[in-house]
């Protein structure tokens, strides 16, 4: 019989073990220890984008974040001392700062995983308060309302249709305050260039990309949408 090589760390000051390859957030997952993320999904590589998965590690001169973070023997990991939840709040109030203030009228509501790590971390108004994106709701599909206002740059959806998809359709585009997911050549997501096949909408973690009979509400009124950007 083949012995199982398991590697040992100190998590939260408890001994857990873990196996070869394993990041620091998949055993902190398996040990039912939470670790905020939004660029991470359990179906995609990790990107390391939104940080807020960051942990301490005893040793190291600065934060890790979790999901890419590989496992070696020995290592003291703390996923929320207060140098950490302070980085993360941090983190997430810059993210909120930018992000329009529809949390009432948003399709996606409760599910949201931007409001949900919000309420997890206690911040229910931000902070900080920063230019935001404007970008007119585009519905050319048949399936699919694209609302980019509410985009997060998570690049969740540019990988999904990348690693599951295959079809290489969605990519980051343009540099600085107008970065934002482009679809071809920053095209409309029609049935030409996109055949709806829900990869990218299974995985968005808030309202930027909905289903066309659950967006009720993505028209708004252009005069609003404006006044929010600035």
């Amino acid at each position: 019989m083949r012995c199982r090589v398991k590697i040992e760390v100190t998590l939260n000051g408890e001994q857990v073990h873990g196996r070869p390859g394993m990041t620091i957030l998949e055993l902190a997952r398996e040990k039912g220890v939470d670790i905020p993320t939004l660029c991470y999904h359990p179906d995609l590589t990790p990107a390391g984008v939104c940080r807020l998965c960051v942990v301490e590690v005893e040793g190291w001169r600065t934060l890790v974040p979790s999901c890419q973070t590989p496992l070696s023997p020995g290592m003291v990991i703390r996923t929320h001392s207060a140098k950490v939840v302070a980085a993360r709040r941090m983190l997430l109030e810059l993210v909120l700062a930018s992000h329009p203030d529809v949390c009432l009228v948003c399709d996606k509501g409760n599910r949201c995983e931007l409001r949900q790590v919000a309420g997890s971390l206690g911040i229910i108004l931000p902070r900080l308060r920063m230019k935001r994106h404007y970008h007119a709701a585009e519905d050319a599909s048949q399936h699919v309302v694209r609302d980019l206002s509410k985009c997060i740059l998570c690049r969740r959806c540019i990988r999904a249709c990348h690693e599951i998809k295959k079809a290489d359709i969605l990519a980051m585009g343009y540099q600085g305050f107008g970065c934002k997911v482009i679809a071809g050549r920053d095209q409309a997501l029609d049935a030409e260039v996109c055949q709806s096949c829900d990869v990218c909408l299974s995985v968005c973690p808030v309202g930027a990309l909905q289903r066309r009979e659950e967006a009720a509400h993505v028209q708004g009124r252009p005069t609003d949408r404006a006044r929010e950007t600035c």
